[in-house]
């Protein structure tokens, strides 16, 4: 099975080694045909610490680091 690969923007870098992503889909909604907007919040693994506060990053799914991480950051996307 594929790794999910996902792009978001670095929302939050205070915790050590971590960075939080908000990641958003768009969909259409199912009986109003509309477009909605859904953003969900991941907790990736940062080793370095280079990413900072309103980086757009791409995240990989990965094997549980912790309790809350099973994403990577692997690339930047563009800087801040």
């Amino acid at each position: 099975m594929p790794k999910r690969i996902l792009q978001g923007v670095v929302v939050s870098d205070k915790q050590n080694k971590t960075v939080v992503v908000k990641v958003e889909r768009r969909f259409t909604h199912p009986l109003f045909q509309k477009t909605v907007r859904r953003t969900k919040n991941y907790h990736a693994h940062d080793e370095s610490g280079a990413f900072k506060l309103g980086d757009t990053v791409t995240i990989e799914e990965t094997a549980p680091i912790s309790k809350l991480k099973r994403w990577r950051v692997v690339e930047e996307a563009a800087k801040a």
